[in-house]
């Protein structure tokens, strides 16, 4: 298999290759914790987590770090080079009254449990920003000595900012360049700096709660150097992807790319990978305009986390995901048909079943190599997840059309739980059932033996609450896990 994925620095898809063979080193940019992650939060991190999967499926080991930036930014400075504006941290910090070090441990938490609710896999590392400050402050020493970076005296210390003209590549993974960024800058002046575009290394400000001592005084770091220090400290001065959101391009990701490269002298990243931004009923997420959305905010209107990352998952990353509580709707009535059909499969594959003939086993197989086929060939062509889907939902139909027996259906079950391998959607009826759950079923099956309805009916709504639905079939009571 070999598998092709669109670099935003080469600006085309290229065949991936990565460094040392079968072993993937990958950097996902974290949040930054001062609040509640929202949806397009998550949009991202599920299309990364989509290709650590699927470089998992074709046998890669994947050291993935995600990163926790638990140091406040000043918002003007950090995107646009400007003069310091209003710190995230320390604006959280004033609102619920909390230390900036509460705010990040309280929300870093909330993250962690989102991440792991998600079903996204669990990083190699997820290394917080104010436990490598050294490591920031050898970079920032590094570039200094390079000629890259300068300082501006002041009384106590100063700053240290990166200055953009010494480095010829800049721009190059955005597309802009320096004459262009400077015609169209909309940047207040900052006398200290020799271009206004330069970006901080490290800042000076007495207001500033979280501060560092350093060779230039008491002070906090850049935004972006963060990264680059935790990246090169657990994956290497080069690695082989870098990932986040389409609005980490610039100035984040291109300064990252800018500093490291200066530091080392040796490329940085190999391949760059963005997801585009996600869309509310085709306007932009905005709290102005009501259609802003925490991930609790959708589980709380009683959807499930699975149905979530469905919905979130299965657009193309490089497409703009339009969100609408239809499209939930959508996901779960796509994650209960797959669930159904899987359960199916356990049930056949329990009972005593009839042989099957030697036509039905050819007629699974090429059925199933050939989802397996396309299945491959979509997710080796950019992660193209709408026609893998489509290929397991094809199967799905024909597998359906066939009488299977309890070894045709372990097949089919094998494939199924491997392309779950990639996706991470099905919900798992195999753990059984709490024993609360248990007797409430066996009250009820005695319910109906004893035609008290009421009373049945009363202990199927009270399963349905617990998430267990019901089904009296012929062949007796089936349950299964509300989607």
């Amino acid at each position: 298999m070999s598998l092709v994925i669109y670099n935003t620095f080469a600006k085309g898809k290229q065949l991936f290759k990565s460094i040392e063979p079968r072993l993937v080193r990958m950097y996902t940019c974290g949040p930054t914790v001062y609040g509640n992650p929202h949806i397009g939060n998550f949009r991202s991190f599920i299309a990364s987590d989509l290709l650590r999967r699927y470089l998992e499926y074709m046998g890669y080991e994947v050291q993935q770090v995600v990163n926790i930036t638990d140091v406040g930014h000043m918002t003007t400075d950090d995107q646009a080079g400007g003069q310091m504006g209003e710190d995230k941290m320390m604006l959280a910090a004033e609102r619920e009254k909390k230390s900036p070090y509460e705010i990040a441990r309280f929300y870093e938490e909330e993250f962690l449990r989102l991440w792991s609710l998600l079903n996204l896999r669990p990083a190699y590392k997820n290394p917080r920003a104010t436990e490598h400050i050294p490591e920031m402050i050898t970079i920032i020493k590094k570039l200094l000595d390079n000629g890259y970076a300068y300082e501006v005296p002041a009384e106590g210390g100063g700053n240290v900012y990166f200055e953009v003209a010494k480095f010829k590549n800049y721009g190059k993974l955005s597309g802009n360049t320096l004459e262009n960024l400077m015609a169209g800058a909309r940047i207040e002046v900052n006398e200290e700096k020799k271009n206004p575009l330069d970006f901080a290394l490290w800042k000076q400000d007495p207001k500033h709660i979280m501060q560092w001592e350093s060779p230039w005084g008491k002070g906090f770091p850049g935004w972006h150097v963060e990264c680059s220090a935790m990246s090169m400290k657990y994956l290497g001065e080069t690695i082989d992807i870098h990932s986040g959101g389409e609005d980490n391009i610039f100035p984040h990701h291109e300064s990252e790319i800018a500093q490291s490269e200066a530091a080392n002298d040796k490329p940085f990243v190999n391949y760059w990978f963005h997801t585009r931004h996600l869309l509310v009923d085709n306007q932009k997420m905005s709290k102005s305009l009501g259609n802003f959305y925490t991930v609790k905010d959708v589980l709380d209107k009683g959807y499930s986390s699975v149905i979530l990352r469905y919905a979130l998952l299965n657009t193309h990353y490089r497409q703009s995901l339009n969100f609408t509580f239809e499209s939930l709707d959508a996901a779960r009535s796509a994650i209960q048909r797959l669930s159904d059909f899987k359960n199916k499969l356990v049930e056949v594959i329990c009972k005593e079943c009839q042989t099957h003939t030697k036509e039905q086993s050819e007629l699974v197989d090429k059925i199933l190599k050939d989802a397996q086929s396309k299945f491959e060939a979509a997710m080796n062509d950019d992660l193209n997840i709408s026609e893998a889907l489509g290929a397991i939902f094809e199967m799905v139909r024909e597998i359906n059309k066939i009488e299977l027996d309890a070894a045709l259906s372990g097949k089919t079950l094998r494939l199924l739980e491997r392309f779950d391998v990639v996706l991470g959607v099905f919900i798992d009826n195999d753990k059984g059932l709490d024993n609360e759950v248990e007797v409430l079923i066996q009250e009820r099956q005695l319910a109906r033996k004893n035609k008290d309805y009421k009373k049945s009916d009363e202990i199927r709504d009270k399963l349905s609450k617990m998430g267990i639905i019901l089904e009296d079939t012929p062949q007796g009571i089936r349950w299964k896990r509300k989607i």
